[in-house]
């Protein structure tokens, strides 16, 4: 008996006890540093000269691992494997795929605090990010499992005498999943199990920053049970293999997870129909957002300033639901922003490797760079209330930031950053709270904070994202419980962690018999 599903609870940090045990899997973790980690192709291991170099994004001169990277002919070679496995995973019961991913899940959940550890080392994630993080991919696994058993049921039809109609979904094929390294463990687990318990193999192709606990996954699955071939790891850069993976006539769809700008380069490549291509390749987007926190003049101020700094400054930022806009009435602004510029001044920054800091470092020297830009912006568009420095002598951290009396249309107002930068802007009425809000190309995620039910209602349905949460914080969706994904240039609204995602890698089928 397959029983509910229940979400991964977080770990307390401030349990000395917990503290401990995870002191300890850094430690653990620490002693593996530097190693080198193959492609995976069919279940062999291949080692390459040409290495993926991932640098812990706290300590830049401290390597993670070297990955081998993926050329054009191992690509090939993956999609082999994967048409080969695919002829016998297809028919494999959906029990029985479901039962490796509650396998995995169990693997991890009791090596938890490791897979964090890795996740503070590949991807600067403080303590309570990082479980976070493995506590979501426990939740997709166990969740899109329990899903698989559901759709396997078919959905009942109407029958005429002397006949009998089924409808059912079956998989579609080999698929390509491109993940991000923000959420290095959730988003590459789930992006990569949703289509394999659906029945199709993948390939994944990790982010170049974060390779590493992509790795782990491939380990947890192989232990799991997972036949060869259905999961290849390919590693590469982008620039040598992102095309080639999107344009191959054996793509069947395309998992992406990333940038706008890629994310529509992504949809347009595959909707080319290539040499020997049979069939129309579905891309799944998530591109990315400029998420609004909107204040009424009722709410709970402190409530108010509580979300839009832990919505804004929780991973640097570095989340694409992250409260990048604050857009209060004009009553309580200053009050607002006060009350914000004073919780912002007790976060901690520094290396989470080092200790249980709120803020570590941001990603990469290119991040960093493109920060520093931002925030040089703000200075032109607004007012810098509080932070702005930065620092790269040792690894790539940036203070929490943040702006005042920014203009609606203003750069730091419509750009993604996707850093710890934070623009406040005022409204006359709750009307233009939400003209203001929905002023973006983006539409992913949106809290408002008020104790005015008109207005909450009315944000209901004029508040145009495809999360929307009242009188809370704009970020930490759980599986299960807050299916992810955005309108507009945000992507293809394909709500991750909900009931409908693993049909995008299905495809329905009717079978009519008559007697």
């Amino acid at each position: 008996m397959v029983l509910p599903f229940k979400h991964e609870p977080f770990t307390d940090f401030t349990d000395e006890k917990n503290r401990r045990e995870f002191e300890a899997a850094l430690k653990k973790v620490e002693g593996e540093l530097g190693k080198d980690y193959p492609i995976v192709i069919n279940g062999k291991k291949i080692y390459t000269d040409d290495k993926l170099i991932s640098i812990n994004p706290g300590n830049s001169e401290q390597v993670i691992g070297s990955v081998s990277k993926a050329a054009i002919e191992h690509v090939d070679q993956a999609f082999e494997s994967a048409l080969e496995a695919f002829k016998t995973w297809r028919k494999i019961p959906a029990e029985a795929r479901a039962d490796i991913l509650f396998r995995a899940a169990a693997i991890v959940r009791r090596r938890k605090h490791e897979f964090s550890a890795w996740l503070v080392y590949d991807a600067g994630k403080p303590w309570g990010q990082a479980d976070g993080d493995t506590a979501e991919g426990i939740d997709f696994l166990e969740y899109y499992g329990r899903q698989m058993l559901e759709i396997a049921k078919g959905k009942p039809l109407n029958d005429r005498e002397n006949e009998h109609n089924s409808y059912y979904y079956q998989p579609m094929g080999p698929g390509v999943t491109i993940p991000p390294w923000n959420f290095a463990f959730a988003i590459v687990c789930g992006t990569a199990v949703a289509p394999i318990v659906a029945g199709n193999p993948v390939l994944l192709k990790p982010s170049e920053n974060t390779p590493v606990i992509a790795y782990k996954l491939v380990e947890v699955l192989e232990e799991a049970g997972l036949p060869k071939g259905v999961l290849n790891f390919v590693p590469g850069d982008p620039a040598e293999i992102g095309n080639y993976l999107v344009d191959h006539k054996e793509t069947r769809f395309i998992n992406f997870t990333g940038s706008r700008q890629t994310g529509t380069r992504v949809i347009e490549r595959a909707s080319i129909v290539r040499e020997g291509q049979r069939h129309l390749k579905r891309v799944v987007a998530e591109m990315g957002g400029k998420d609004t926190i909107i204040v009424d003049n009722d709410a709970d101020l402190d409530l108010a300033a509580d979300a839009i700094v832990n919505s804004a400054f929780g991973f640097s930022g570095q989340k694409c639901s992250a409260c990048s806009r604050a857009v209060i009435h004009k009553d309580v602004y200053d009050e607002v922003l006060e009350k914000a510029v004073a919780l912002t001044k007790e976060i901690t920054v520094g290396n989470p490797a080092e200790g249980n800091v709120y803020m570590g470092a941001v990603v990469n020297k290119k991040q960093f760079e493109k920060i520093k830009d931002y925030i040089e912006i703000g200075k032109k568009e607004g007012e810098l209330v509080y932070g702005g420095e930065t620092d790269d002598s040792k690894g790539y951290f940036v203070q929490p930031t943040i702006f005042k009396d920014v203009a609606p249309d203003a750069r730091i107002m419509q750009e993604e950053i996707f850093g710890p930068v934070v623009a406040f802007t005022k409204a006359e009425n709750f009307d233009e709270l939400l003209e203001i809000a929905n002023n973006t190309e983006y539409g992913l995620t949106g809290a408002v904070i008020s104790n005015n039910r008109e207005h909450l209602e009315q944000a209901r349905y004029d508040f145009h994202v495809g999360n929307l949460y009242f009188n809370r914080g704009c970020t930490a969706a759980i599986v299960g419980y807050q299916p992810f994904g955005g309108f507009k240039m945000s992507g293809t609204d394909s709500k991750a962690g909900g009931p409908d995602y693993l049909q995008h890698f299905l495809e329905a089928k009717v079978v009519s018999e008559t007697y």
